[in-house]
């Protein structure tokens, strides 16, 4: 079964930028929808259902943003590093979150609006703690 391990979360200040990576323990390439969510703190007992998407990589490469992220940040997909990245810029103080990466088979067209919802997704990581603070 797929695994997906999540790092480069810390603690940055207001406008500094970050570099998420998941690692997949297999190959991706276009056998995976990929994507990243959040789970913003105090939403922890709701679960998987109180996630949010942030970014969505299809496996034949189209890319959909939440609007509150769009022109900010970047996911990308380095296949022969079986890697997913998600590059943040200028950030601030509430995008604090666990950030999951997150994939999913392809099992038919989605809207973006669908390619965002948490219920789509079928593997998730561990997560990866990202505070954005002065």
């Amino acid at each position: 079964q797929l695994r997906l391990v999540e790092s480069g979360g810390g603690s940055v200040q207001p406008g500094g930028s970050l570099k998420l990576s998941c690692v997949t323990s297999e190959s991706t390439d276009s056998d995976y929808h990929m994507a990243w969510f959040r789970q913003a703190p105090g939403k922890e007992r709701g679960g998987i259902a109180e996630r949010e998407g942030v970014a969505t990589l299809d496996a034949d490469g189209p890319t959909t943003y939440a609007q509150v992220v769009k022109c900010r940040f970047t996911i990308s997909k380095d296949n022969a590093r079986n890697t997913l990245y998600l590059q943040m810029e200028s950030l601030k103080t509430e995008v604090t979150a666990v950030y999951y990466c997150t994939a999913t088979r392809p099992v038919g067209p989605a809207t973006p609006c669908a390619r965002l919802t948490p219920h789509r997704w079928s593997v998730w990581g561990q997560g990866t703690q990202v505070t954005v603070s002065s």
